[in-house]
């Protein structure tokens, strides 16, 4: 029997419990630009049944994300996107920032979406930090949704006089995200296939171990001691939604961003997170 083949990026926490829980059955490639991480993730779910390959790809490099798509089609037609790739405000400078988070998402959801099977479905992993920003006018807005991938980063509001810190970058990247998943919903609609979204809030994994132990540690941990959860989430609730939007349960949601923070960002605007408060 031939299997459907499931494009996953970023060999994490987050991006092996959304594989586990919608990729059973599936022929998976596994890409992340720390190779060994790719194995280790693909060793651990091919011991439990699955059927992974590892794939070295960089998120920010056209080129890798062409070829982890060619390497995917030999084996079969693309169904499932998942992209949980990306580095934190703690783990890396601006530029990078910019050209992972923001420019390499937009790329891979541009170019699977020119392959994806119909009836597939994909979810790409923002952040709750796109919440967290001065609102955008409606053009920037736009821009960041519509504006040619390579032109991206040539846009006024990327450039580095108008980027506070790492924090900042990472706010406008997954802004983007969302309004790139907004776009290129309708491209992959062509193609009877849905697009969509999940802004994580604080979930363990060791990239937030990172950000515990780094400069913001404190405000992390005082984010999500005062949200409503009172704690924490965990990758497997978020495998919880995107079992839902991967699934024909969620047959009428694509182009959406489910934000899933423990009421976080709720807590921001309204309670005991308001940065006056």
């Amino acid at each position: 029997m031939k299997k459907e083949v499931m494009l996953v990026t970023g060999a994490g926490q987050i991006g092996m419990a959304l594989a586990r829980r919608t990729g059973f059955g599936k022929k998976i490639i596994l890409g992340d630009k720390n190779l060994k991480n790719a194995e280790a993730i693909a060793e651990i779910m091919n011991n439990a049944g699955y059927d992974v390959v590892a794939f070295e790809m960089d998120l920010s490099s056209r080129e890798d994300i062409l070829a982890i798509i060619k390497k995917a089609q030999e084996i079969g037609e693309i169904k499932y996107l998942i992209n949980a790739a990306g580095v934190s405000p703690s783990q890396a400078p601006i530029e990078a920032i910019l050209k992972v988070d923001l420019y390499g998402t937009a790329v891979l959801l541009e170019e699977v979406g020119k392959v994806i099977a119909e009836g597939g479905s994909g979810v790409t992993i923002s952040s709750q930090s796109g919440w967290r920003m001065p609102q955008l006018t409606p053009e920037e807005d736009r821009q960041l949704a519509t504006t040619p991938t390579e032109e991206l980063l040539s846009l006024p509001l990327l450039q580095p006089e108008n980027i506070k810190d790492t924090l900042h970058a990472y706010q406008l990247a997954k802004r983007c995200n969302e309004k790139r998943v907004m776009y290129e919903c309708i491209r992959w609609g062509e193609r009877g296939a849905r697009l969509n979204d999940i802004a994580p809030g604080i979930i363990v994994t060791p990239l937030a171990v990172d950000e515990f132990n780094g400069p913001r540690g404190d405000f992390y941990k005082n984010m999500f001691a005062k949200c409503p959860a009172g704690r924490p989430g965990t990758a497997d609730e978020m495998a919880n939604i995107a079992e839902l939007l991967m699934s024909d349960a969620g047959a009428f949601i694509t182009g959406s961003t489910f934000l899933a923070d423990g009421g976080a960002t709720a807590s921001y605007y309204y309670g005991p997170l308001q940065p006056l408060a």
